[in-house]
Parts: structure tokens; sequence; C-alpha cells
């Protein structure tokens, strides 16, 4: 390597070395301020740099936030593609989404707190423009893994695959809110642990085969006996 080629990659390697700092700087203060009380300033700050270096690597606010969730969710769905399309039983591949979820907040809980309350559920998200497609991709491909489950007989028959998948993404967010929105006061690994369990066993049992007929009966039992006492109530 020449001396200039070699002083390009410093240079390039010192680039995005800035990038970087200035995009956990971000994240930082939109965890702490939230999207709307975030300023540039804010982040220079943070990060130690110069205000108008930010605007060197960032044009706005919404160029901040755009990045932190393509770089948050590109991250989530290729770890979950890896469970999906890997080997093991649906409920190792369920149990493995949920992990994945849920390691990425122990590592990261500013990060995930980021994409769920100020991409996913505040108005500041709509600036995203990738957020809708990166969370339908996910689901989809989750929908993928379903629908393979449901034709080896691992998944009830009569679940359609896009819902169970919705409905697992949405119990997972669901859990994760609880944490970074403060309702859980034990934000311990343990906790933790305890919480993906809790949301892969509950989804589990809903749609696993023989869930059904189980299903099935209590809500019978259940209708026959209120039948029974609408019927006694009359006669009375």
């Amino acid at each position: 390597m020449s001396p200039q080629q070699r002083k390009s990659e410093e240079a390039g390697s010192r680039e995005n070395e800035r990038r970087r700092t200035i995009l956990r700087a971000a994240i930082e203060v939109f965890a702490r301020k939230g999207y709307h009380g975030c300023r540039i300033a804010d982040v220079a700050r943070e990060a130690g740099v110069a205000y108008g270096l930010v605007y060197h690597y960032f044009k706005n606010k919404d160029e901040l936030l755009e990045t932190v969730a393509e770089t948050g969710w590109s991250g989530f769905v290729s770890r979950m593609r890896t469970v999906a399309q890997g080997e093991g039983s649906l409920e190792d591949k369920v149990r493995g989404i949920a992990d994945v979820a849920f390691e990425a907040y122990r590592v990261d809980p500013r990060a995930v707190k980021v994409l769920i309350l100020e991409v996913g559920r505040s108005p500041a998200g709509s600036h995203v423009v990738s957020r809708q497609q990166a969370f339908l991709d996910a689901i989809r491909m989750a929908a993928d893994m379903f629908a393979r489950a449901q034709e080896a007989g691992e998944l009830r028959a009569d679940l359609d695959p896009m819902i169970s998948a919705s409905l697992l993404f949405g119990a997972i967010e669901m859990g994760l809110t609880a944490f970074v929105s403060g309702l859980m006061e034990d934000r311990s690994p343990e906790a933790l642990d305890r919480a993906k369990v809790q949301i892969a066993e509950s989804f589990l049992r809903g749609v696993l085969p023989g869930a059904a007929t189980a299903a099935g009966v209590s809500w019978k039992q259940e209708r026959s006996s209120s039948g029974t006492k609408a019927k006694a109530g009359k006669r009375s």
C-alpha cells in the first residue's frame, strides 16, 4: 500500500469513527430527551464535537433518527433471520427470536428505547421513512417461518402464519415497552430472562398443535355452563 493510500484509509477510518460517535450521542440524547426535546447542539455536546461537525455527517435531526432506526433494525433483522432460517423446532425458534429481542435490550437499552418509543410509537417516527418497511419485512420473515412449521405439523392447521407472526412481534414489542417505559422497575438480567420466557411460553401455548383442542373444550364448557345458567334463570 502506498503512503497516499494509507493516508486515505486512515482518513476514512477517522471519518467513520466520528460518524459513529455522533450517532451514539444521538441515541443517548433521543433516549434522554425524546425526539422533540433533542437539539443538534445537545448531540454535539454529548459527542464532544463542534456543532457544525454534526451537520457534516447528518443534514438534520430527522436524518439522525432515520439512521438510528436503520442501524437498529438491520442488526435485529439479521440476527432474527439467523434464528428463523436455522435449524431447530418452532418452539426453539420462537424462544430464539424472543431472546434476540431481549438480548438487544440488555446490551443497549437506550437504543431499544429509541426504536420503540421514538421511532415506533411517537409521531416523530413518521419522519423515519424505513420504519414501516423494516417492521413489515421482519413480520414477513417470521410468517415464512410459521408457514414452514405449519407444513411440518408444528403449527396448528387452523392458524394464519401472518397473524401468528404479527402476534409474536406484538407480544415482544409490548413486553419490551414495559421495560423501556419504566413500568418494570426490576430491569436486572434475571427479570429480562423471566420476561422473554413468559412471552415465548404464553405465545406457544396458543399456537402449538393440541392447544386448539384444549381451548375448544374449555370454551365449550364455559358456553354450556353459561347456557345452563341462563335457562335455569328463565324457568325460575
